[in-house]
């Protein structure tokens, strides 16, 4: 090292690295530049609102695929990759799928990433989503934040889906979530703890279980859920993704499960899995989220997740003696399949239940028509009922009916400020609320 040779060739590379990583932050800061900032100057409320209906401040990119950095607190980032359509623009919106990579528990953040992700067990995710011109987003989670367990990470993918609809033109109704192993666990959870972002969710062998707390399976009646699933998976056996099933059916679900006999736990990669895929898109491009149902079941036993669609604010009372239509629903797992000492793959026997339950939960049962909302509680201390022009006729008076009692009665109104906010929260132009009624109950 002593060599002047090796100078110059350190002082190459060196100059190298930092022309790459200036390169990346230009593109970062093109991919992140848009027309035009938010306009908060309007003082009437249905003037705002139109406004920020048709808030699209977008400018056509310069290229395909963007390695953008994500603080993740004030000492640790990683990283997202985002892959455009060929021939994105601005002018109109478009679907969007996340990936959720698997062995969180043995991956670190990445600084940056290449178009390389876009091949290997991606393949086919990328040659359907050109297909179909589908945005793609792979974002890299760590040991400790990921989207599975600790809690730490599960913020990781909203802020995403959040910084992305600043950039680029997405379609609030069509955003996606996708995984293998865990996570396709990290895509269950979502739908289970915070689903209401997105449109559905999929996973190629599936964990089906929240670990952070308690998988209120019923949650699923908001959103739905497809599994491709193999019969030689030691991830999660196939017995019991046949009782999830009949669970999901009988719970009259959105829900589907796709078994591929003789195929492992990594069956993303074999080119077998390319049908698997085919179905996920053709799910894809049909279905749009209902941003206003009429009705919600939402189950949850952290306050950080007391929120679904136009029911938020929700807070736990766990002193409160549970309600009798608000019971756990869980099944046996008694055999499991594993890896022996030759490596051959063997059938154990076990005692377990699919899902655990270490706190106290709420519930809550919501439908409103005709301007009334009835709302069926169970260990809850509050909530707030969102209002958007699209629910309710803002020129006549509310009413909101808790556990049969009265407990709202007067006009909503357009709140600007609570306009303003609730949008930079979550940038989403098809769940814009105007106002917002707070019940302590």
């Amino acid at each position: 090292m002593e060599d002047p040779r090796w100078k110059q060739v350190q002082g190459k590379a060196l100059a190298r690295k930092e022309a790459f990583f200036q390169q990346l932050e230009q593109q970062q800061q093109e991919f992140l530049t848009i027309a035009q900032e938010l306009g908060e100057d309007i003082l009437d409320g249905e003037a705002l609102y139109r406004q920020l209906k048709n808030y699209k401040p977008y400018l056509a990119k310069n290229q395909r695929n963007y390695s953008i950095a994500l603080p993740v607190n004030d000492t640790a980032s990683t990283s997202y990759f985002v892959h455009l359509p060929e021939n994105y623009t601005p002018e109109r919106k478009y679907p969007m799928l996340i990936f959720l990579h698997g062995a969180v528990r043995y991956n670190d953040f990445a600084d940056y990433q290449t178009q390389s992700i876009l091949s290997g067990w991606n393949r086919f995710y990328t040659e359907l989503a050109d297909k179909h011109e589908v945005i793609l987003v792979f974002p890299s989670g760590s040991k400790q934040f990921n989207w599975m367990i600790p809690d730490d990470g599960f913020f990781l993918i909203p802020s995403i889906v959040k910084e992305i609809k600043q950039s680029i033109h997405i379609d609030d109704n069509k955003v996606f979530v996708t995984g293998h192993s865990n996570g396709a666990t990290g895509s269950f959870s979502y739908l289970m703890k915070q689903p209401t972002l997105f449109a559905g969710f999929y996973g190629f062998n599936t964990y089906p279980k929240v670990f952070t707390g308690g998988t209120f399976i019923e949650n699923i009646l908001n959103r739905s859920f497809i599994n491709f699933s193999t019969d030689q998976d030691y991830y999660y056996p196939p017995g019991a993704n046949d009782r999830l099933t009949d669970m999901m059916e009988n719970l009259s679900a959105d829900y589907e499960e796709h078994r591929y006999n003789g195929f492992p736990h990594w069956f993303p990669a074999f080119d077998e899995s390319k049908p698997a895929h085919e179905l996920l898109y053709a799910d894809l491009l049909k279905r749009e989220r209902n941003p206003l149902p009429s009705e919600i079941s939402w189950e949850f036993d952290d306050d950080q997740y007391g929120a679904m669609d136009w029911i938020g604010a929700m807070k736990l009372d766990t002193l409160a003696k549970r309600a009798a239509w608000h019971q756990p629903l869980n099944f046996k797992i008694d055999k499991w399949l594993d890896y022996d000492d030759r490596d051959s793959l063997v059938v154990k026997e076990v005692n377990k239940k699919a899902f655990d339950f270490p706190r106290k939960s709420g519930k809550v049962e919501a439908k409103y028509e005709n301007n009334t909302f009835h709302i069926k509680t169970s260990c809850l201390a509050s909530l707030s009922i969102n209002i958007s022009p699209e629910m309710v006729d803002m020129n006549q008076k509310v009413k909101v009916f808790v556990n049969g009692k009265l407990y709202y009665e007067d006009k909503v109104h357009y709140d600007r400020n609570y306009m303003l906010s609730s949008f930079k929260a979550n940038l989403d132009r098809e769940q814009l609320w105007v106002d917002k009624i707070e019940l302590r109950l």
